[in-house]
Formats: C-alpha cells, sequence, structure tokens
C-alpha cells in the first residue's frame, strides 16, 4: 500500500524529511519540528504536513533524532533499604546494565531508598524526588495510602513513573514489572501441599517490624496461598512466626521456642527473600524432616537449597525487573513508543537439581 501510495505521489519509497517537505510546499525545518511535536509551525503548515504524514505512515527514525538532540534525561529510582546482596542488589545490577545499554543517549538515574518499616520514610523520600524534578520515575510502591500522594502528584506534573516488585491496579503506572503476587502464593500453597503430604500443620514464618509486613507483594502472595488453603486444604491448621525484621539476633530463640512448642510441624513458607534465616537455623539445629519453601535467588537461600534445609525457591526475575524497568522510560520518553502496560515475571520453581542452570545466567 505505501509504494503504491509513493508511486501516486512520484516520491521514492524511502521517504525523506525534503521529500515531506515538497509535498506540503513548507520548509524542511518545518516538517522537522512537525515530526518532533516543537513549536513554531503555524495551524495551517501543521495540518497539511501531519496529513502526508499519515497518507505515507511516515515513521521517523526515532534512535538517530535522540542521539541527534544530545537531550539529557534524569531517571530517578526508589527502592526499599537493603543490605548488599540481598534481593534489591540484583534489581540495582538490571538498572546499572540499562544504563550503561542507553548511554549513547544522556540518562542518568538516581537511586534513593526507603525504611520499608516505616512508612513516613517513603513519604520523605518520595518528596524529596519530586523536588528534583526528575523527567521518569521507577519505584517500588509502599501500601496505597501513602504511595497513592507520590503516583497523584507525577501524573499532575505529567512524569512518567514505572511501578517495580508490586503493582497497585487503582493507581496505574505507565507500566509495571514483577511477579502476579496472589498468583505466586497461590502456586506456594500448591508445592508445599505436595510436600506436606498428610501432615495437617504448617507455618508462615514472617519478618515483621511493629506490625509492618515491610512488603506489598508478601503481604499480596499470603493472600493467594491462604486462599487457595482455604479452597482445598480447610482442615490445616496455619501456625504463624513473626519473627524481628531489625532484630536478627532474637530469631534463633524464638525459632527455638516455636519448634519445642509445635513438635508436628514439618511444613513451612516465608514470603519474603529471607529464607535463609529459617533454612540455617535447621541446618545449625540438623533438623532434617522439615520442609520449606521461600523465595528468591539470593546466594545464602541458594546455599540452603544445595544443602536441603530448602525444598523450593521461588524466583522473580529481579534484574530483569530493573534493566526492563529503565528500558520503559526510554522507549518512552526518548523514542516516543507506547509500552506495554502490565508485564509479569515468571513464576519460576528452583530445586537442588535446576539451580544451577539460574544461578549462572
Amino acid at each position: 500500500m505505501r509504494a503504491q501510495i509513493c508511486d501516486a505521489m512520484n516520491i521514492p519509497e524511502r521517504i525523506r524529511i525534503k521529500d515531506i517537505a515538497k509535498l506540503a510546499n513548507v520548509s524542511v525545518g518545518t516538517v522537522d519540528r512537525v515530526i518532533h511535536g516543537r513549536s513554531g509551525v503555524s495551524e495551517v503548515s501543521r495540518k497539511r504536513v501531519e496529513e502526508i504524514l499519515k497518507k505515507l505512515n511516515y515513521q521517523p527514525n526515532m534512535y538517530a533524532s535522540a542521539l541527534a538532540s544530545n537531550k539529557k534525561y534524569a531517571f530517578a529510582c526508589l527502592l526499599p533499604q537493603h543490605d548488599p546482596g540481598e534481593y534489591w542488589t540484583a534489581v540495582e545490577t538490571g538498572i546499572q546494565e540499562a544504563i550503561e545499554a542507553y548511554s549513547d543517549f544522556n540518562i542518568n538515574v538516581d537511586l534513593s531508598y526507603y525504611d520499608p518499616y516505616d512508612y513516613h520514610s517513603f513519604v520523605d523520600a518520595s518528596n524529596k524526588i519530586l523536588n528534583d524534578e526528575p523527567d521518569g520515575v521507577m519505584f517500588a510502591p509502599t501500601v496505597p495510602k501513602y504511595t497513592a500522594p507520590f503516583s497523584e502528584e507525577l501524573n499532575n506534573r505529567g512524569i512518567p513513573y514505572i511501578y517495580i516488585d508490586s503493582n497497585l491496579k487503582d493507581l496505574p503506572a505507565l507500566s509495571f514489572f514483577g511477579q502476579d503476587s496472589h498468583q505466586s502464593g497461590f502456586f506456594s500453597a500448591r508445592m508445599l501441599m505436595l510436600l506436606a503430604g498428610k501432615e495437617r500443620e504448617i507455618v508462615i514464618f514472617r519478618k515483621i517490624n511493629e506490625g509492618i509486613v515491610g512488603s506489598n507483594q508478601q503481604e499480596r502472595r499470603e493472600v493467594g496461598f491462604r486462599e487457595y488453603m482455604s479452597k482445598y486444604h480447610p482442615d490445616y491448621r496455619i501456625w504463624e512466626l513473626d519473627l524481628h525484621a531489625k532484630k536478627d539476633s532474637e530469631d534463633t530463640q524464638m525459632l527455638d521456642d516455636f519448634f519445642h512448642a509445635h513438635p508436628n510441624v514439618k511444613s513451612g513458607i516465608t514470603f519474603n527473600s529471607k529464607v535463609y534465616i529459617i533454612g540455617e537455623y535447621l541446618l545449625k539445629k540438623q533438623i532434617t524432616d522439615f520442609k520449606l519453601i521461600g523465595y528468591d535467588l539470593l546466594e545464602r537461600n541458594v546455599q540452603c537449597l544445595k544443602k536441603e534445609s530448602v525444598f523450593f525457591l521461588i524466583a522473580q526475575q529481579p534484574v530483569l525487573q530493573g534493566f526492563d524497568g529503565i528500558k520503559a522510560l526510554c522507549e518512552h520518553l526518548i523514542f516516543k513508543k507506547e509500552v506495554q502496560q502490565e508485564n509479569l515475571m515468571p513464576i519460576d520453581l528452583l530445586t537442588k537439581e535446576n539451580i544451577e542452570f539460574y544461578s549462572n545466567k
């Protein structure tokens, strides 16, 4: 079709800006301003150029245009505070890989952090980002009550933003990268029941500080887990052990007390990335008959998997989340492309037998 239109208009199929300018009877500069949405063009000329662009289905080379513009892009990224080697370190690796991949386009990413167990920490950090007026933002949301003002203000200012790790569908972002947390929890319950067999008691381990779990994703995983249990195993007794999020030194005593009080509990799960805390405890105490499931490809988790104190790990490719989140901002802002709104990460089940494949990716 495009070839036929070009033949009819007596122009080459490889359309140049000067060809469009000739057809519209305007200057090359006018066509360039219309293509890139810049001001300084009369309404009559703009409409004439746009009609020709539409007829020809003209697609500008945004890559070359972006290089030529030499514009600088400032992105802000807000993540939970974490220690080196923990889950968010892998997200940071993905972000750094994206910075390198798009280095030709003058992008800069300013990383900042908030305490996931202190909602006001998120508010303070998000306000600072607003004061810096970035071109785009990627962040891990906290609970909706404290995320909403930030998302709404970004919308008001026309700043595109990406959710990573957890999605707030009532406050839609430009794009989301992460697992379907509810489905992940549903899946984890199915896997734990395969391990539990005829047992009728299981335990959920949490990391909590002053009643705060610290992650939307963990809460939604547990909702999905309990939905599965209620539907298919309503007779199970589900115990809960809340370990201190900021006092790891007290975990051993709490675990001692729990296992002493509940000798018949032989299966459990944690929905955060620190399953190694329980896994290392089981190794130290030489408890070999407890079936444990956890999340994420941390090195300490992997070691527990290899030593069989953890039976399954469920992973979600955090490096890819970090990379694709920054990529989406580049696609939207630099190349003016549409980006997919929801990008779900796979729910990967890792075992002792397949862990080497995932560890070496």
